[in-house]
């Protein structure tokens, strides 16, 4: 099994890239945590609110765009990630040098297209 996946900004909604996200990432093998702002269930994974239940994260997928992404800072930086993926419309230049700083990856690109392309 692959290190886990937090798919950050989750959602019960199947038209949601987040949605999307999840379940591809369990159909090539990932482990997911999912954390979003209404509790619910995305491919038999519970949706927490609460961050401070999720642990043991190496890579964390953002479908957060910046301004609700703040709230996070903190609690992605204690994560220690190995990375963090910006999807499009989540690319936030000043958080993204904020966890250079803390040498932690991160990449500009689409989770759904580096996992159908082998590049996750």
């Amino acid at each position: 099994m692959k290190d886990k996946t937090l798919v950050l900004g989750a959602s019960t909604k199947a038209d949601r890239y987040a949605y999307k996200a999840a379940n591809m990432l369990l159909s090539k093998g990932n482990k997911i945590a999912l954390l979003g702002n209404k509790t619910g269930e995305v491919a038999n994974h519970m949706i927490e609110t609460d961050p401070s239940k999720i642990s043991d994260i190496d890579t964390v997928t953002l479908y957060l765009n910046p301004k609700n992404q703040e709230q996070y800072y903190d609690f992605i930086k204690n994560l220690k990630p190995r990375r963090v993926i910006f999807n499009p419309g989540t690319e936030n230049p000043k958080f993204e040098k904020e966890l250079e700083s803390e040498q932690i990856e991160t990449i500009e690109a689409c989770t759904l297209v580096m996992l159908s392309t082998g590049q996750y």
